[in-house]
């Protein structure tokens, strides 16, 4: 009988994945060591490639973003968390999606303008991916599959999801849209993982 409630709690999400959960990170990295974000190379903002695994030694917080949603102010969020963590070893991985009621529906070269002229960011905007659906990006599978990152299941919400990386390129957890940067266990998540 406890097994049925169990399933069906479950079903209902009442168990699995939380966000700002670390504990199946703290449990499976040192068994996770080819597990990594460092295998992926995405074009940039500009067309460019760029490897993942230039971010080596840094912690590194992934997040779709677009520009006319109702968390797009989140980009001035990000932006002033970016500019006091990033002599400390942290940087933001901006990848702008057209998955949620098509609120990203401009190019590169648009997103490029508008992220500088509304909200002048300065960490690493890349170019425009799907974060879910047959067309994920192969970066995303590994976000949002345990099978790929070796800690857990995810699903992206909606625009403005963050994911944190630790400094070896490790999953560690996710946080959801709403999560504003000054929340308590998003901040005591990032200075733990910069400390270490």
């Amino acid at each position: 009988m406890l097994s049925i409630i169990t399933v069906m709690l479950s079903f209902f999400g009442l168990f699995g994945p939380k966000e700002g959960n670390s504990e199946f990170y703290e449990l499976n990295k040192l068994q996770n060591h080819d597990k990594t974000i460092y295998q992926f190379t995405m074009n940039d903002i500009d067309g460019k490639p760029v490897k993942l695994s230039d971010f080596k030694g840094q912690v590194v917080l992934i997040v779709n973003v677009a520009s006319k949603c109702g968390y797009t102010p989140q980009y001035e969020e990000l932006q002033k968390f970016y500019s006091g963590y990033k002599d400390k070893g942290f940087v933001i991985l901006a990848f702008p999606a057209n998955n949620f009621l098509s609120q990203e529906p401009g190019t590169d070269a648009e997103i490029k303008e508008f992220c500088h002229k509304n909200y002048n960011v300065t960490f690493p905007v890349f170019s425009k991916i799907s974060v879910k659906g047959k067309d994920k990006a192969p970066l995303y599978n590994f976000l949002t599959s345990k099978e790929e990152n070796g800690v857990m299941e995810t699903s992206v919400k909606w625009n403005f999801q963050k994911y944190i990386i630790d400094k070896e390129g490790k999953f560690v957890t996710f946080f959801d849209p709403k999560t504003q940067m000054t929340d308590e266990k998003f901040v005591a998540v990032v200075q733990d993982l910069v400390k270490k």
